[in-house]
């Protein structure tokens, strides 16, 4: 947010056509991974376009607690003095993830391999999100971790165990589960194997080759053998898909929008709702292909066009998770329903998105049937009203775009989370047009 993270409400309402060109801001998934292993390689790293998020600052000042110097010369930039793979030495106190379940996940496999104890804590939100998935498959590699009942945060991580590589398959495909259980592994005796029911995004394996690790990799699948060392690399992070999803939307949305956003990060594990929004007649075209640290990337052209309601494959489900809470705003700006089934990740994310999403539709006079893998939304023209974010950016984002189309006022409620994963979302969504202000 423009003014902190103090102003709790926004105000949004029907804006004019969105113009212009978006520096979107850094992928957060590659900002936290980035920041991890540059603290474990050998030698200095140069991190460009980090995103300067709460939830991604909180990981590099866990690191810097860990015992990493860690520069940061100007806004977006890190520079990261590695301490090798068994240079980490133990935090004084709980290590606070704040609202970051990626942090938290990864660091369980991290800090399991360590020779002292650790305790992980995180905010409210995170404090209710399910992590026996990944404490499970750690402890059948040796992992003591002791959690709250129900497998719930703070992890309390007991160092000094000797892992062993596993072959695990993962009940819930999971990037954070895999990549906890390959961190894990670099410390481990023998191989470790991740295979999964679904592919999901690849970007650890991306980088940890990126950083000199002998890794397999395909979709679905991962290997690599415990002892390895990292050694350092200079990243370049891509901008974030899930960022610039609110932007596709918004221009898909609004008559005579044109906008571009440039080089945001299209991992083919992340794009599901790119395809999705093709598939609804979006008109998306990408230009200046090229590669940033292992990441394909590319400017993302956006212009207006009708939409219309479709099925939504559940192949594509798992690549576009995050992006639910935008493609229910198109939807609800489609000619004919749309439907989602596969998706039942959506309850045990920052919120229950489902019921948040369906719930803040209906306050705006949308009928949509919930069930409990998914939704039917029926579209109409979005009336004015109150929605409760829930303290859940991504869906204070989606109502803030599908609010530029609604025939009244809409304000949404518990906004200072958007803070955690694109700071200065409302700056840039005004500059280009968007009708957006603290209330």
């Amino acid at each position: 947010m423009s003014g902190g993270s103090d102003a709790l409400d926004w105000i949004a309402s029907a804006g004019s056509p969105l113009r212009g060109t978006l520096d979107i801001p850094g992928d957060k998934s590659v900002s936290h991974r980035s920041v991890m292993f540059a603290a474990l390689a050998d030698g200095v790293s140069t991190i460009e376009g980090f995103l300067e998020g709460e939830d991604t600052r909180a990981t590099a000042a866990i690191f810097a607690r860990l015992g990493v110097r860690i520069e940061t010369p100007s806004p977006s930039r890190r520079i990261v003095h590695g301490v090798g793979i068994d240079g980490l030495r133990a935090a004084d106190g709980v290590l606070d993830c704040g609202n970051a379940g990626t942090g938290m996940r990864l660091l369980a496999g991290l800090l399991a391999a360590q020779r002292f104890d650790s305790v992980l804590v995180g905010d409210a939100s995170l404090s209710r999100r399910p992590m026996r998935r990944v404490t499970a498959p750690l402890a059948k590699m040796g992992a003591r971790i002791d959690t709250e009942a129900g497998g719930l945060p703070p992890l309390r991580i007991h160092g000094g165990q000797a892992l062993v590589g596993i072959d695990h398959t993962l009940e819930v495909a999971s990037a954070q589960v895999k990549s906890a259980l390959l961190l894990a592994g670099l410390y481990a005796d023998g191989e470790t194997i991740v295979r999964e029911p679904h592919p999901t995004r690849d970007y650890t394996e991306r980088m940890l080759s990126a950083f000199g690790v002998d890794i397999e990799f395909s979709p679905g699948f991962a290997r690599l053998r415990g002892g390895q060392r990292l050694r350092a690399t200079d990243i370049a992070v891509p901008a974030d898909f899930s960022s610039a999803a609110f932007f596709l939307v918004a221009a898909g949305i609004v008559p005579g929008s044109e906008l571009r956003l440039k080089q945001v990060g299209l991992n083919p594990r992340r794009t599901g709702l790119l395809q999705a929004l093709r598939m609804m007649g979006a008109d998306i075209v990408e230009d200046n292909g090229g590669v940033h640290g292992g990441e394909p990337v590319a400017d993302l052209v956006v212009r207006y066009a009708p939409l219309r309601g479709i099925e939504v494959p559940e192949t594509l489900v798992p690549d576009m998770i995050d992006e639910f809470p935008a493609l229910f705003i198109a939807a609800a700006h489609a000619s004919g329903p749309t439907v989602v089934r596969g998706a039942a990740e959506l309850r045990v994310k920052e919120s229950d998105r489902l019921a948040a999403m369906a719930n803040g539709l209906r306050a705006l006079g949308l009928q949509v049937e919930e069930t409990p893998d998914g939704a039917t939304i029926h579209p109409r023209t979005l009336q004015g009203g109150v929605v409760d974010s829930l303290g859940d950016h991504r869906i204070a984002m989606a109502f803030a775009v599908g609010a530029q189309r609604a025939l009244g006022e809409v304000r949404i409620g518990d906004v200072a989370n958007v803070a955690t994963s694109f700071p200065g979302f409302d700056a840039l969504a005004r500059g280009v047009g968007c009708s957006l202000s603290d209330a």
